[in-house]
């Protein structure tokens, strides 16, 4: 019993860590979105804002982002379901001993690095935009062609991978009876095979878009003048974030809670409906009415959906009427105050330091002036006040005789010496 204790505790809290890990990255980032300071941060807490939703919805650049990631996005989707149905399609009808081949070939892609991916679409497009004769600005070479063929190439993978998997339990038998009863090929596919794989087209798109949107390694360097969600918000944090972005991750939690809850809650709605028609009598069937059997306290999906709607609901009309200029004011205020208080300190230690600094010169300078000055100061007395003096200057003109530098040959005597001697001898 212990043992069964203690591995439930275990389990919870293993679960506990991951959701945290896992999960709390984007919960921090979704509270900076409501913080007033202009860099994104959850502490410290200053004021309640919502201004950062409105300057998300003013940045055109963003908004220019999206309608570009949307626009890829429908193009891929499009263009990846349809080659993954078709991967799919021939992957189940191919001869057995190619199989393992050519499954490798359509996973290959996967593997590849986006970075690659990229450049080999560019340089391959723009190839063949010069083989043909286009100009530069030909579809061949259009932003939105080259992202969405870059994009597919690895998606329609993805997309494979969920198509096979639904393909797996499909039964060949159907197709060979509609055959049978004179339905041609494209009939059956339409009529029989097609509505059995409408769940998995359905998931397969979802994954083709979600891959699409958040991409960027490809589209780096296909975007050209279509720059998508990802390129916009990779330039603008080169040049600074701000918690605008964070209001644009958490609208998109939002969005991505609201789309989980809503699927699983039709999920949930889909089994009641089940167990209900086997429970309804012949004349509710007939009617189509029966009774759910306690929807809402069976379907915790529906309920969260509710309170997540119900708390937009109540963000939203707050945000209406909320103004936060009044707390933003105080904020400003009180930083000022501290910024002020600061400085103060500062000047009063900087005082400090200079009264020291003061007094330990002065104690150093005051032995040195009780010390006389003598010939033994350095420099050998040179620059002393006495060797400046006159009588040290009349001492060394009368001593000017021979002992002076060079020998006293350019003394004013032994000039006129040699004059003299020159002068008699002529």
């Amino acid at each position: 019993m212990k043992n069964l204790s203690f591995m439930r505790l275990s389990i919870w809290i293993y679960l506990a860590v991951f959701f945290a890990y896992l999960l709390g990255p984007l919960v921090i980032m979704s509270i900076t979105a409501f913080n007033s300071p202009e860099f994104p941060r959850a502490t410290p807490w200053e004021c309640l804002t919502f201004e950062w939703f409105s300057a998300l919805f003013q940045d055109e650049r963003i908004l220019n982002g999206i309608k570009n990631s949307i626009l890829v996005g429908a193009g891929t989707v499009v263009l990846s379901v349809a080659m993954g149905l078709a991967g799919a399609l021939m992957l189940t009808q191919i001869w057995p001993k190619l199989r393992a081949t050519y499954y490798t070939i359509i996973i290959a892609p996967i593997l590849v690095p986006g970075v690659v991916i990229g450049i080999s679409t560019l340089v391959f497009w723009d190839r063949i935009n010069r083989m043909v004769g286009l100009g530069a600005d030909s579809f061949l070479s259009n932003g939105l062609f080259l992202t969405v063929i870059g994009q597919s190439t690895f998606i329609a993978s993805y997309c494979m991978l969920v198509l096979v998997a639904r393909l797996q339990r499909y039964d060949i038998a159907l197709t060979e009876a509609a055959l049978d009863l004179g339905a041609s090929h494209a009939q059956a596919f339409r009529k029989v095979l097609l509505p059995f794989m409408k769940p998995a087209i359905a998931s397969a798109a979802v994954l083709a878009f979600l891959a699409s949107f958040e991409n960027y390694n490809t589209t780096t360097f296909t975007f050209g003048e279509y720059p998508t969600l990802t390129i916009e918000l990779a330039q603008k944090v080169r040049y600074g974030i701000t918690p605008a972005i964070s209001a644009l991750a958490f609208i998109i939690v939002l969005l991505t809670v609201f789309a989980a809850l809503f699927n699983e809650a039709n999920i949930r709605r889909k089994e009641l409906v089940a167990e209900a028609r086997k429970e309804a009598t012949v004349e509710e069937l007939s009617s189509g009415q029966f009774k759910l059997p306690g929807f809402l306290s069976s379907n915790w999906a529906a309920v969260a959906l509710v309170i997540v709607a119900c708390a937009t609901v109540t963000v939203v009309g707050t945000a209406s009427v909320y103004s936060p200029q009044q707390c933003i004011a105080d904020v400003q205020e009180q930083k000022r105050l501290e910024t002020e208080l600061r400085i103060q300190e500062l000047q009063r230690q900087r005082e400090l330091r200079r009264q020291q600094q003061e007094a330990e010169q002065g104690s150093s300078s005051a032995p040195a002036q009780s010390q006389p000055a003598d010939n033994n100061s350095g420099f050998g007395g040179v620059f002393a006040p006495s060797t400046l003096s006159g009588d040290e200057a009349e001492t060394e003109a009368e001593d000017t005789g021979n002992n002076s530098g060079f020998g006293g040959v350019f003394a004013p005597s032994s000039l006129n010496s040699e004059e003299e001697s020159e002068g008699a001898g002529n």
